[in-house]
């Protein structure tokens, strides 16, 4: 699967997990992915954990295989210059990943006039658009309180962002289709994702909702793999 993707071009505005493992995995697949910050750096610029120099491994596991730039988006010039490269002419271009919505200069309506096929896919906390995080959504769901060895009573958070990583390949497969429906029909897409969503359709599927809605037992603690 080397360079699959070479010579598609997204550009990306991001922060936390989930998109950020998304354009780093359509990197590792060949396309070329453009990361935009503002000019102080990405919110995720110093997050732990540090190498013994002091610099963000998070940063630069997540971002790696990328291009980045920093602009000053609050300037009339950085503004028309981010929208010049999402959407910028030519079929494996006009894609554009993000969790941080901007309404207005960079949201589908004032892009799409632009360029009429566009592909944007935003992640969205919930489905009305507010804040969520993997640590909020996992509690939210009651995920803890099914976790840990059988007979204990305290919930178990899960150290690894499981939901993030989930959505962030759906991220990921949501903008290829896209891509694959513009190029036969010639359409873009405006995508929303919520994280919230994609957690509990995953339980959904593994019929942990149908447990406990058609049966009287309340789930139990069944380990923590």
């Amino acid at each position: 699967m080397n360079n699959i993707l070479s010579g598609l071009r997204i550009i990306e505005s991001s922060a936390f997990v989930a998109v950020p493992m998304a354009g780093m995995t359509l990197a590792q697949m060949g396309a070329e992915v453009i990361r935009f910050d503002r000019l102080e750096g990405g919110l995720d610029a110093r997050r732990m954990p540090y190498s013994p120099s002091g610099s963000s491994l998070f940063w630069s596991g997540m971002n790696k295989g990328k291009k980045s730039i920093a602009i000053d988006m609050k300037s009339p010039e950085g503004k028309e210059l981010i929208s010049n490269l999402i959407t910028a002419p030519g079929k494996d271009a006009g894609l554009f990943l993000t969790n941080l919505k901007v309404r207005g200069w960079l949201d589908y309506e004032t892009l799409s006039k632009i360029r009429s096929d566009i592909i944007i896919v935003t992640l969205t906390g919930d489905r009305h658009g507010k804040p969520q995080v993997d640590y909020t959504v996992n509690p939210a769901l009651g995920i803890p309180d099914i976790t840990g060895h059988e007979g204990s009573v305290d919930p178990v958070a899960n150290a690894i962002p499981a939901w993030d990583m989930i959505a962030g390949n759906m991220c990921v497969s949501s903008l290829l289709a896209a891509e694959r429906y513009r190029l036969r029909h010639g359409v873009g897409q405006d995508v929303e994702i919520a994280l919230k969503d994609v957690a509990s359709a995953a339980i959904g599927h593994l019929g942990m909702i149908a447990d406990t809605t058609l049966n009287t037992d309340d789930r139990t603690k069944a380990g923590n793999s």
